[in-house]
């Protein structure tokens, strides 16, 4: 999936999609690295999308937050 889909995906979902996508994404790292550590990864790129995605994730989350504020406060 190309990024700008991805990115489109991300910020169409609410508050409890992304936490849930960023639970999922969170365990796939975690079985990555133990494939990494006994030799078994075969796709070392699939680290560097799922770090990225995670950051994607967390900067959306934190934008819907930041804006939440705003409209409270407002």
């Amino acid at each position: 999936m190309k990024v700008k889909d991805r990115v489109k995906d991300i910020r169409a979902m609410d508050a409890a999609g992304m936490e849930k996508e960023l639970l999922e994404l969170n365990k796939e790292q975690f079985n990555l690295r133990m494939q990494q550590s006994t030799g078994q990864m075969a796709n070392t790129s699939r680290m560097k999308q799922v770090r990225r995605d995670i950051a994607r994730i967390k900067t959306f989350m934190n934008e819907k937050m930041a804006n939440e504020k705003k409209g409270k406060s407002a």
